[in-house]
């Protein structure tokens, strides 16, 4: 099962931090914000099971759908034209996944995938479009791998392969 949910698309957001600023040079991003605290729903669930603290996303509730070099997205900037602020749907898979350190939710978005082919790039990117619900203090990292472990142990979080969106029931949640 997914769930659809809509943002509006950022070319260039703001800088954040020192590593962004020091990339902005080179670096093109662009990401649909979902302007509410859909991450933070997730990390309460995750922390009443498991007793885990995310360290959340400096950038809130959001799913970067460019995250590339300058010289690998040639037509970034008529995307850019084309598509900024427009509203994006994207569709969430519901069962967070982890490495051990970082935390998400598989996303499907094929209009995204469309815009990044616009902008000359693959239509999925290296880490796969996702929602992250945050990521683990080191001080707690051993801790979050062996919840991995068991989970993985006992089959609470699954390891397959992500299907296609096609195969999935969809679910579309509307505002009162």
């Amino acid at each position: 099962m997914v769930i659809k949910v809509t943002g509006v698309l950022e070319f260039e957001p703001e800088n954040r931090t020192r590593k962004h600023e020091d990339q902005a040079s080179w670096k093109r991003v662009a990401m649909i914000h979902t302007h509410d605290d859909l991450h933070l729903y997730y990390a309460w669930f995750v922390k009443q099971r498991f007793g885990l603290d995310f360290i959340k996303p400096l950038r809130g509730a959001h799913v970067t759908i460019i995250n590339d070099r300058d010289s690998e997205a040639p037509n970034f900037d008529l995307a850019k034209t084309a598509f900024h602020g427009k509203s994006i749907d994207f569709f969430l898979e519901i069962e967070p996944r982890t490495n051990g350190e970082h935390w998400w939710l598989r996303v499907h978005c094929p209009d995204g995938e469309t815009i990044r082919e616009v902008c000359g790039l693959k239509p999925n990117p290296f880490h796969g479009m996702h929602m992250t619900l945050g990521h683990i203090n080191h001080k707690y990292l051993e801790h979050s791998k062996y919840i991995l472990q068991c989970c993985q142990n006992f089959s609470i979080i699954s390891s397959e392969p992500k299907k296609p969106l096609s195969e999935h029931e969809i679910v579309e949640l509307n505002s009162c």
